[in-house]
C-alpha cells in the first residue's frame, strides 16, 4: 500500500537519518554523494541487493555539450545556447525550459563533478552513428538525430552523447564508480528494501517513510528530506495501461523490476502532481548496418512517415506511438545486410508488386511510394521527409523487406513520465507548490526529456538533478 502514514502512528524508527534516498541507480547515487557532502548524514534504501538500477544495464551514454574538451578534440564546435536549441527542438512539443536551461548551463561544470568521481571520457567520434551501441574506442556519438533534419537545420549538429570508457556496458562502469564515490563519502546503505510510503506528520511535511525489509515492515526517520529516485513505471502493467497503453503493442520493457512506479504513486499519495505521464521512448534498433538506412520504412498503409537517417529512438517513438508499431523497411540489394542483431529480411521479391504482396500493403501503395521516393532521390532531393545524402539514394529492385512490426522486431521502451518537479529537485503538489520534505529525480520525475529524447539524456538528467535533489534534502541551495 502506498497510502501515507502518520507520524503520530508510528512507535518507533527502526532507522534514521537527514536526508533518506530511495534508489540506488544513477539518480539516487549523485544525489547521496552531494548530501553526503553537504554535511548530511544520508541512508540510501535499494530494493535490490546491490546498486545500479536501469542504469547500470545502459550502454552508459551521458548526454554532455556546450563545448566539453572531448568535442573540442574531436573538431566540434559547440556552445550553451547551441545546445539550447537541440534539446528545445528535440525534446517538445512544450519542453520543461527551465530544466534544459539549467542542464546546459551546467553542462561543463557537470562533466567536471563526473570526471572528479572517477568517470573517464574519450574524444573520438564516428559521424555516420546515431544512437547505436558504441563500439571500441568510441568516445562521442550522435544520439538524437543532431545531424539529422530538423535539428540539423535548427542548431549546428554536434555529437553530445559522451560514452562512459572503462568497459562494458558503460553504464556498469558508471554504476560501479558513482555508487563507490557515495559510500566512501560516507553514505550508508539497506538493500534488500523496499519504501512503500511516506511518513507525514501534522503539518503534512514529509518526515519519513515505511518499508519492507526481509519481509518486515519497518519506519525510516528523515530528519531534512526524502529524496525518490526509483526508476519510472514501465513495469507495471496498470499505470502503463493508464498512461502510456502505446507500449502495450510490444513485449518488451527497458527496466528492471524496480521500474514499478511505487514512487510515483508514494509521491502522489500525499498530494504530489506528476507531468508528461504520457510520454515514452522506444529505441528501434534497426539502424546498423548504417547502409539499412538507405531504406525506405512504410507503415501499413505502404506510406513512409519519418526520415530514416535519423535516431533510432526518433524513428521507434514515431513507429509504435503514431503507426501501432507497424512498420516496414524496405532496401535494394546493394545496401541490403542482416540487422546487426541478426535479424534477415522477412521476405525478398524481384518486384515492387510482389513484395506489396507478400507484404500485404494495399495494392499499389508500395509502387507510389517508392516511385516518388526514387524520382527525387535521383536529384539529391526528399521533399517530405529531408533525408540525406549519402543515405538518400535510389531503391532498385530486387527488394527486400525487414518485418520491423512490434510483434516481430524488437521494440524498447520505457516511461519519460512522473513527478513534476523544479529544478531543485523539490516535489510540487497540485496547487503548484513544494511538498515540505520531498524531493525527486531521475526517471521518478519528468525531467529535460517531456517528449523526445536524445541518448544519453536519462543518465545525464539523473546525475545531474540527482545532485542538485541532494543539495535540497539536505537543506542547501544548489
Amino acid at each position: 500500500m502506498t497510502a501515507p502514514r502518520s507520524a503520530a502512528a508510528i512507535e518507533s524508527w527502526a532507522e534514521e537519518a537527514d536526508v533518506v534516498v530511495v534508489g540506488f541507480g544513477a539518480a539516487g547515487s549523485a544525489a547521496a554523494y552531494e548530501a553526503a557532502a553537504a554535511g548530511a548524514d544520508v541512508l540510501v534504501l535499494e530494493r535490490a541487493g546491490a546498486a545500479g538500477g536501469a542504469a547500470a544495464m545502459s550502454d552508459g551514454f551521458i548526454y554532455l555539450g556546450g563545448g566539453t574538451p572531448e568535442q573540442r578534440q574531436a573538431g566540434f564546435d559547440d556552445s550553451v545556447d547551441n545546445m539550447k536549441a537541440f534539446l528545445k527542438a528535440a525534446c517538445g512539443p512544450s519542453p520543461d525550459e527551465a530544466k534544459i536551461d539549467l542542464y546546459c548551463e551546467r553542462s561543463l561544470e557537470h562533466r567536471e563533478w563526473l570526471v572528479a568521481r572517477g568517470i573517464r571520457f574519450l574524444g573520438t567520434v564516428i559521424p555516420t552513428a546515431n544512437g547505436t551501441s558504441p563500439v571500441d574506442g568510441e568516445g562521442l556519438m550522435f544520439t538524437g538525430g543532431e545531424n539529422a533534419y530538423p535539428f540539423d537545420e535548427l542548431a549546428t549538429p554536434a555529437p553530445r552523447g559522451h560514452v562512459v570508457q572503462g568497459g562494458k556496458p558503460g553504464g556498469s562502469v558508471l554504476m560501479q564508480t558513482l555508487s563507490a564515490a557515495a559510500i566512501a563519502a560516507g553514505v550508508r546503505t539497506s538493500y534488500d528494501t523496499r519504501a512503500d510510503a511516506l511518513v507525514v506528520d501534522d503539518d503534512d511535511h514529509v518526515v519519513g517513510l515505511v518499508a519492507a525489509r526481509y519481509g518486515e515492515e519497518i519506519a525510516i526517520r528523515a530528519r531534512t528530506g526524502v529524496v525518490l529516485a526509483a526508476g519510472g513505471f514501465i513495469n507495471d502493467p496498470a499505470m502503463v495501461e493508464q498512461f502510456a497503453p502505446a507500449v502495450h503493442a510490444t513485449e518488451l520493457r527497458l527496466g528492471t523490476e524496480g521500474d514499478d512506479g511505487r514512487s510515483i504513486r508514494m509521491a502522489q499519495a500525499v498530494g504530489a502532481r506528476v507531468k508528461r505521464m504520457d510520454a515514452i521512448e522506444c529505441a528501434l534498433p534497426f539502424n546498423a548496418p548504417r547502409s539499412l538506412v538507405s531504406g525506405i520504412i512504410v507503415n501499413r498503409l505502404g506510406q513512409r512517415f519519418v526520415n530514416e537517417d535519423t535516431y533510432m529512438g526518433r524513428v521507434g517513438q514515431t513507429a509504435l506511438v503514431h503507426q501501432s508499431g507497424e512498420a516496414y523497411l524496405i532496401v535494394d540489394e546493394e545496401h541490403y545486410a542482416p540487422n546487426w542483431l541478426g535479424i534477415a529480411a522477412a521476405w525478398v521479391c524481384e518486384t515492387v508488386e510482389d513484395l506489396e504482396s507478400e507484404i500485404g500493403l494495399p495494392s499499389g501503395s508500395l509502387r507510389t511510394t517508392l516511385d516518388y521516393f526514387n524520382e527525387h532521390a535521383a536529384r539529391g532531393e526528399d521533399p517530405l521527409f529531408h533525408k540525406r545524402p549519402p543515405a538518400l539514394t535510389p531503391l532498385t529492385p530486387p527488394l527486400a523487406g525487414l518485418d520491423l512490426r512490434a510483434s516481430s522486431f524488437i521494440y524498447a521502451p520505457f516511461t519519460l513520465g512522473g513527478l513534476h518537479t523544479r529544478v531543485d529537485g523539490a516535489v510540487l503538489d497540485l496547487d503548484g507548490e513544494p511538498i515540505p520534505g520531498l524531493y525527486a529525480a531521475g526517471r521518478t520525475t519528468s525531467g529535460v526529456a517531456a517528449q523526445g529524447y536524445a541518448s544519453g539524456l536519462s543518465l545525464g538528467d539523473s546525475t545531474f538533478f540527482g545532485r542538485l535533489a541532494g543539495v535540497s534534502a539536505a537543506g542547501g541551495k544548489p
